[in-house]
């Protein structure tokens, strides 16, 4: 499924780790799903993990963010919700 044909034309990004086995979960679902979702490795970009820090207090990983066509943005942590999340709303 390409970035056009997501519900409502979300734009989609996972936050990670490489080495993050709740990430590779997530991953796995994603490739399952066959999604187009952009990954953001915060080790390898400290950048983004400010980022994520600053949206959302921590610098746990994953969380996926989620841009509305409107502009807003979401920020869904935790492996579990990330996973229910995409499923129900892509599979």
């Amino acid at each position: 499924m390409s970035a056009s044909e997501l519900p409502a034309g979300d734009k989609l990004a996972l936050y990670t780790m490489a080495m993050c086995p709740f990430g590779w979960r997530v991953g796995r679902t994603i490739k399952r799903l066959g999604l187009e979702v952009e990954t953001r490795d915060i080790l390898l970009h400290p950048a983004l993990r400010q980022e994520l820090i600053q949206a959302t207090g921590r610098a746990t990983v994953p969380v996926l963010w989620i841009q509305s066509p409107d502009g807003s943005v979401r920020w869904l942590p935790e492996s579990l919700d990330i996973i229910q999340y995409l499923e129900q709303t892509y599979a």
